[in-house]
């Protein structure tokens, strides 16, 4: 992937992975634009991206994500690669998790992610990427985790089907499986605690692994 002078947008740049590989994009030469929930963090990231094109957007209100894309296409001249940094967690036993929260894990860590990708493969152009991240527990399905690790399937799985659509396109598509990384976001889980975790990689280990996997799996632009 030649990240100079690539139009990208991260949805889920207001959360510490989505906010330093933003940041990181944008050191490196592309034109990002940004969307998150929180505005000042969104303002703080736009700022720290030189003044990036920024917009608010609720995982709830998936039309709203949809059109998150086209607005970007729009913001920077066209759209070359996105990548969904969006993701909540949620622990316990299957049956103390709820219905409830169970409904706003799916929500938020497939429904969500699913409208700006499906959104995106009418606009990308062949030889760009559209990428998400789910992460080690999508393979690993631990105890305490059944909601949240089917929530993260279903993207993941969603990505498989997508990637053999478009194989014969030359576009990426990309299921971007980070390990634990330590960034706050188990600890910040809508229900339950957390299970005991090793040491995890670092938010800029984890920004060199979306980067690395970008750069390998992204076919030649045809710009």
């Amino acid at each position: 992937m030649e990240v100079n002078g690539d139009r990208v947008l991260v949805p889920g740049a207001t959360g510490a992975i989505g906010a330093a590989l933003a940041e990181r994009l944008h050191g490196l030469g592309a034109r990002v634009a940004v969307a998150g929930r929180d505005p000042a963090s969104l303002a703080r990231v736009s700022a720290a991206c030189g003044g990036a094109p920024a917009r608010r957007f609720d995982a709830y209100d998936l039309d709203g994500c949809a059109r998150t894309v086209p607005w970007a296409a729009g913001a920077l001249g066209g759209l070359d690669t996105v990548v969904v940094c969006v993701g909540a967690a949620g622990f316990g036993p299957a049956e103390a998790v709820g219905d409830t929260v169970a409904e706003h894990l799916l929500t938020v860590n497939a429904l969500a992610p699913v409208a700006f990708l499906r959104a995106a493969l009418t606009v990308v152009p062949p030889g760009g990427t559209l990428a998400a991240v789910t992460g080690v527990v999508v393979d690993a399905a631990p105890a305490g985790t059944a909601d949240y690790t089917a929530s993260k399937a279903a993207l993941a799985a969603w990505l498989t089907s997508v990637r053999r659509e478009r194989r014969r396109t030359g576009t990426a598509v990309l299921d971007i499986r980070l390990p634990h990384v330590e960034s706050g976001f188990a600890e910040r889980a809508v229900v339950g605690r957390p299970p005991v975790l090793p040491p995890g990689r670092t938010v800029d280990e984890a920004v060199d692994m979306i980067v690395d996997a970008l750069t390998a799996s992204r076919a030649p632009s045809t710009r």
